[in-house]
């Protein structure tokens, strides 16, 4: 065990002041512990990049201390950089059924599973991690099989909530552990870690019990197809359109590869209760009536290549939406996704489709898996922490859920709004902020991890705004006169034929510039320089745009 003037350390490598690749770790002297490994999609700045990760060069540095990766519960936030974190550090990997089942199916797509350990835990579960005992308590989410953690040193107890709300009537009647919560709060908390994401809404988050009546009554009302999209993970989801499938007499249809494989392992794991026969193949859907089939779907945020965007675009080959056709949006947009959501209804209502979308509190088709304001008070008081950090949100949130805590009793000096890589110490039972580390953002792209940095992120911008103007110019070596050429190519920057003047100015331009130079300037590349100088002054005067130039010279 630690002494009693050994040092605990709390920082977030993703997830605080974000929305996205959570990873939190909790050290001591010989042992470190990680929360959470997750991924965050790009927004339309970041060209190319398929995902964001995180800098992991800390626990690199660290890596024999690391006894485990305890993941509380299977959302892509929280499990979608595992796969990418174990081909640099192979760690044992402890998480619930159903999360290890979404694991699974990742480390299958990157040939990892054989060589990865899986623990499986419950909220019952404790483990030993040297240093570091650990316990577990259920908490209400929008997936199945969440929990929180209570991490027991000799410093006191920290507590993670992970992603939570206090759902009093949960689809599948298995509710939060409320009382081994007030328990952990009672035996004392040092500090706690609780998710920020809806601090700025006042009162409670709905049942997710009241999203299931609308989804049947919608169900009822639709005269022919039922298309309805929503999270592959929202499994409580997705047992609320079985069920509404069910008592209108519908089969159904399942479109999107996520969400196959998760129906396919919560099926498998006795999460979702589906009647043998409900769920048929695409193929089978213009052998029904129209009435008899509804098609559960990936593509509520707009996603480009996912299933409803695809059927939005009249291009998905096994199924297409008809005039009549209704169509409901059981998820709200992300922040940031709105643009691509309208884009797909509009598509959809020029198909001639009936759509329900909106805020899913006005359709009642969604309710957030997030806890609100008075909820996140509620967890305060149960825990009752001397020390308070607000993680899982953007600095706002963080702030607002600092002023939630303050109004139940915790000292404003107590509380730490900190972002990734500061770290939060503990001696002697004392919390101080004093020391950041290393942190920040790994690109994926393609099977690159990490080659994409700010360079090249930039060079992307400048061809996707101006274009690209490549001039190729052969040279007699031994004269240094030009033999061919200069010859301009234009690639998004301006059409050729259109612009055939501006094109031979720009080529008369490299001409005088390359005969202009003196013996000295030979070394090609003061000359490639010279020529980007000189045609950069030009086309910004002619233009105004500022293309990407790439002179090619060829010495003969």
């Amino acid at each position: 065990m630690v002494t009693v003037d050994s040092k605990l350390s709390i920082f977030a490598l993703g997830g605080i002041n974000e929305i996205g690749k959570n990873m939190y770790v909790i050290e001591t002297e010989d042992d470190l512990v990680i929360i959470d490994c997750g991924a965050k999609f790009p927004d339309e700045t970041l060209l190319g990049i398929d995902l964001i990760i995180q800098d992991i060069s800390y626990l690199q540095e660290n890596k024999n201390k690391i006894r485990a990766m305890i993941v509380t519960h299977g959302h892509e936030d929280h499990i979608g950089g595992i796969p990418y974190f174990l081909k640099q550090l192979n760690v044992p990997i402890y998480a619930t059924n159903l999360t290890l089942g979404l694991i699974e199916i990742k480390l299958k797509e990157h040939g990892l599973l054989r060589n990865t350990k899986l623990v499986m835990i419950n909220s019952d579960t404790e483990i030993d991690l040297g240093t570091i005992q650990t316990t577990f308590f259920k908490t209400s989410h929008s997936i199945p099989d969440c929990l929180g953690i209570a991490f027991h040193t000799d410093q006191g107890t920290i507590v993670h909530t992970g992603d939570f709300k206090f759902d009093w009537t949960p689809v599948g009647d298995k509710s939060q552990d409320i009382h081994k919560m007030a328990e952990i709060g009672q035996k004392g908390v040092l500090l706690l870690l609780s998710e920020s994401t809806n601090a700025e809404r006042p009162g409670s988050t709905p049942s997710e019990q009241v999203v299931g009546d609308h989804i049947e009554e919608a169900f009822r009302n639709a005269t022919r197809k039922v298309f309805i999209s929503t999270f592959a993970s929202n499994v409580h989801r997705v047992q609320q359109v079985v069920n509404a499938a069910i008592k209108t007499n519908r089969k159904i249809v399942l479109l999107g590869r996520s969400m196959v494989n998760v129906v396919a392992v919560a099926i498998e794991r006795d999460y979702l209760d589906v009647p043998e026969g409900l769920i048929i193949e695409p193929s089978e859907i213009n052998r029904m009536k129209p009435e008899n089939v509804a098609i559960l779907c990936t593509g509520s945020q707009g996603e480009p290549m996912a299933a409803l965007s695809r059927l939005a675009s009249s291009s998905f080959r096994s199924a297409e939406v008809l005039p009549d056709d209704t169509v409901i949006f059981a998820a709200s947009p992300i922040p940031g996704n709105e643009k691509s959501v309208s884009r797909i209804i509009d598509n959809l209502f020029q198909l001639g489709a009936k759509v329900i979308y909106g805020s899913g509190t006005v359709t009642g088709m969604h309710v957030s898996g997030h806890a609100c304001q008075e909820e996140l008070k509620l967890m305060l008081t149960l825990m009752k922490p001397k020390y308070f950090i607000p993680i899982h949100g953007e600095y706002r949130m963080l702030v607002h859920h600092r002023i939630l805590a303050e109004s139940v009793g915790v000292k404003k000096e107590n509380i730490f709004v900190i972002n990734n890589g500061d770290v939060v110490d503990i001696e002697n039972s004392v919390a101080t902020h004093t020391r950041i580390i290393d942190s920040g953002n790994v690109f994926v792209d393609g099977f690159g991890i990490g080659d994409v940095g700010n360079i090249i992120l930039r060079d992307r911008k400048v061809l996707s705004a101006d274009g690209m103007l490549v001039i190729v110019t052969t040279i007699s070596k031994s004269q240094g006169k030009i033999i061919s050429g200069p010859d301009s190519i234009s690639r998004g920057f301006i059409y050729g034929p259109d612009a055939e003047a501006l094109m031979n100015e720009v080529n008369e331009s490299v001409r005088s510039t390359i005969n202009s130079s003196s013996n000295m300037y030979r070394n090609q590349r003061v000359m490639k320089q010279d020529i980007k100088k000189t045609l950069e002054k030009f086309l910004y005067s002619r233009t105004k745009r500022k293309p990407m130039i790439l002179p090619i010279i060829i010495d003969i």
